[in-house]
C-alpha cells in the first residue's frame, strides 16, 4: 500500500494525446510508473477523431484498473484548418487489432483546454505535462492562460523533425502537420514567457529524428509479455495479418494486438517488421529527463510554404536574434529505454491479474 509520504512524493503528471497504438503504450509507462502520478488526461484528434481518442482513453484506464483520472475532450478540429486522421497507421479505433473493455467512466464537463490550466494551477511549479499528439489542446489553454509555461515544472513534446526527414511530407512530421497553426503558437508561447537565461524551463521536444531510433520489435514485445509473467508466441512477419495475441494478461493482449497493427504499417512502408514508439520514448523523458541529449534552440513552424508548411525550423546558432525557446533532443540510447519499458510496464501488468 502506498504511504502518504510516498504519495506526496510522486510527480503530478497532465498528458494530452491523440490516443493511436504508441499513446497507448506512453499511458501504459506512466501508470506503470511508481514516481509519476497521472492528474488528468486531454483528448486530442489526430490519429483517430477526439471522440474515438475519449474512448479509448477511457477504455485503457478501465484495463487497467486504474484510478479514476480525469479525462476531458478536446477541440474537435485544429485551429484552422480539417482535421487529418491515420486509421491507416493505427487502425479503425486508434488501436490495432485490440479491443477495450466497456466501462462506465465518464469524461468531465469541462474541456481539455480548462484541463490543462486547472491541473497547471493545482500543481504549480510541480506539474510535469507531456504532449504526444497535435497540440491544439495546448495552444488553446495558451490562450486562457498565457502564464501556463511558468506554472509548469516541465514540458515534453512529441512531434517535429530537425535535419531530418518528415513522416507526413517530406520535411514534416504527423503532430505538427495535423495542426502547425497550434505548433507556432505553442512555440511563441514558449518564447515569449522565457528569457535567453531560463533553458531549464524550456520544452524538451523530441522529434522524428530521435524517435524513429527507438524501435520496437517482436523480441521485445516478447521481453514484455514475459516481463508480465505471461509469455507468448514471439509474432513474425510471416503471421497470418491480424493474427491475435494469445497472452492470458489482459494488458499484454491488449498491447500485442495493437502493436500487431503497427508492425504491419511500419512493414508495409518498407521500414522493417518493426514499429516506431514515439510516445512512450516521450513519457519515460517526462519523468527523467536525463534519458536524452538536448540542445537549446529557437523553434518555429512554416505556415506557408508550399512545399514546406508544417515543417519544425530550428535555429541553433542565433541568427533570427531571438532566444531559444526549445530543447531539442539530440541522443539517446534505446537500450537503456527499452530496459526501464519493459521492467515497469511488465511489472505493472502482471500485478494487474
Amino acid at each position: 500500500m502506498t504511504t502518504a509520504a510516498e504519495s506526496v512524493a510522486r510527480i503530478p503528471v497532465f498528458v494530452d494525446v491523440d490516443t493511436g497504438v504508441d499513446d497507448a503504450m506512453a499511458l501504459a509507462y506512466l501508470l506503470a510508473s511508481d514516481d509519476a502520478q497521472i492528474v488528468g488526461i486531454a483528448s486530442t484528434g489526430g490519429n483517430v477523431p477526439m471522440e474515438q481518442v475519449c474512448v479509448n482513453n477511457l477504455g485503457l484506464l478501465e484495463l487497467c484498473g486504474a484510478p479514476d483520472i480525469p479525462v476531458s475532450a478536446g477541440a474537435p478540429q485544429p485551429l484552422v484548418i480539417p482535421l487529418r486522421t491515420a486509421e491507416d497507421t493505427h487502425g479503425p479505433s486508434g488501436l490495432g487489432y485490440a479491443e477495450l473493455p466497456a466501462t462506465e467512466r465518464r469524461l468531465t464537463d469541462h474541456d481539455a483546454a480548462a484541463a490543462w490550466v486547472q491541473a497547471a494551477h493545482d500543481h504549480p511549479g510541480e506539474l510535469v505535462a507531456l504532449a504526444c499528439g497535435p497540440l491544439t489542446n495546448l495552444a488553446l489553454a495558451l490562450r486562457l492562460e498565457p502564464a501556463l509555461p511558468r506554472l509548469l515544472r516541465r514540458l515534453v513534446i512529441m512531434g517535429g523533425a530537425f535535419g531530418y526527414k518528415g513522416n507526413t511530407t517530406p520535411v514534416s512530421e504527423w503532430n505538427i502537420a495535423v495542426d502547425p497553426e497550434a505548433a507556432a503558437e505553442v512555440f511563441a508561447g514558449w518564447g515569449a514567457a522565457w528569457g535567453l537565461d531560463t533553458p531549464s524551463h524550456l520544452p524538451i521536444v523530441l522529434g522524428l529524428n530521435l524517435t524513429e531510433r527507438v524501435a520496437m520489435t517482436p523480441t521485445g514485445l516478447a521481453r514484455l509479455a514475459a516481463a508480465a509473467g505471461s509469455p507468448t508466441v514471439t509474432m513474425s512477419v510471416l503471421d497470418s495479418r491480424g493474427t491475435r495475441s494469445d497472452a492470458a494478461n489482459p494488458v499484454i493482449r491488449v498491447l500485442e494486438d495493437a502493436m500487431r497493427f503497427y508492425f504491419e504499417f511500419h512493414y508495409d512502408q518498407g521500414e522493417g517488421y518493426l514499429a516506431h514508439v514515439h510516445d512512450p520514448l516521450a513519457a519515460a523523458v517526462a519523468l527523467e529527463p536525463d534519458l536524452v541529449r538536448t540542445a537549446a534552440a529557437t523553434v518555429d513552424v512554416e505556415l506557408t510554404g508550399t512545399l514546406t508548411r508544417g515543417m519544425t525550423v530550428a535555429d541553433w546558432t542565433g541568427i533570427w536574434g531571438r532566444g531559444p525557446n526549445a530543447l531539442i533532443g539530440v541522443d539517446v540510447d534505446p537500450a537503456v529505454f527499452f530496459e526501464r519499458f519493459t521492467d515497469r510496464v511488465g511489472r505493472y501488468a502482471r500485478g494487474l491479474v
